[in-house]
């Protein structure tokens, strides 16, 4: 492999390792002012997308020791959606976004070093973001200690005001 090859594998290991999800997408079709926008709707939940070509991103997943992806899932015009972060919300946005403009097409993904077929990631983009699901747990764990603390208050109140009856004899 050529030199100018080789750092541009390199750079896309970097990617990978960096992140703990890739989304692989097909962007055919798609216009520079539409990819702009993508870019620019994923960087609000920390995610990049690339234009990668397929055969980098084949050899990069296998240096890098993540999961093969069949022939079928990298053909044609390729762009890799990763980041740091909560990749449901990078899923969410790839999901809309294709409501709206009819691009780009996910074909697969590897989170957390397991192959995601399309069907499975298009329902992860369904499920509420991580900080509603976070709220709503915190919800549910304060509630019930809430409801404990106004029993205690309520007993201390009654049992506060006969012992303060008593005292008063």
């Amino acid at each position: 492999m050529r030199k100018e090859k080789l750092s541009v594998v390199k750079n896309i290991e970097g990617w990978l390792q960096g992140s703990p999800y890739l989304i692989v997408t097909d962007y055919t079709g798609m216009k520079v002012d539409q990819f702009s926008e993508l870019r620019n709707r994923l960087a609000g939940v920390e995610a990049e997308i690339h234009v990668v070509k397929n055969t980098y991103i084949r050899k990069a997943l296998k240096e890098v020791q993540l999961p093969e992806l069949e022939d079928k899932q990298l053909q044609g015009q390729t762009a890799v959606v990763y980041g740091a972060k909560d990749f449901a919300a990078a899923a969410k946005i790839l999901k809309n976004f294709k409501s709206e403009f009819q691009k780009p097409d996910i074909r697969v993904g590897i989170v957390d070093r397991a192959v995601m077929q399309q069907d499975t990631l298009l329902k992860i983009a369904d499920l509420p973001s991580l900080d509603v699901l976070r709220t709503k747990l915190a919800i549910l764990i304060k509630t019930p200690a809430t409801q404990i603390a106004q029993i205690i208050k309520a007993k201390m109140e009654k049992d506060g005001g006969a012992l303060a009856e008593a005292k008063a004899e």
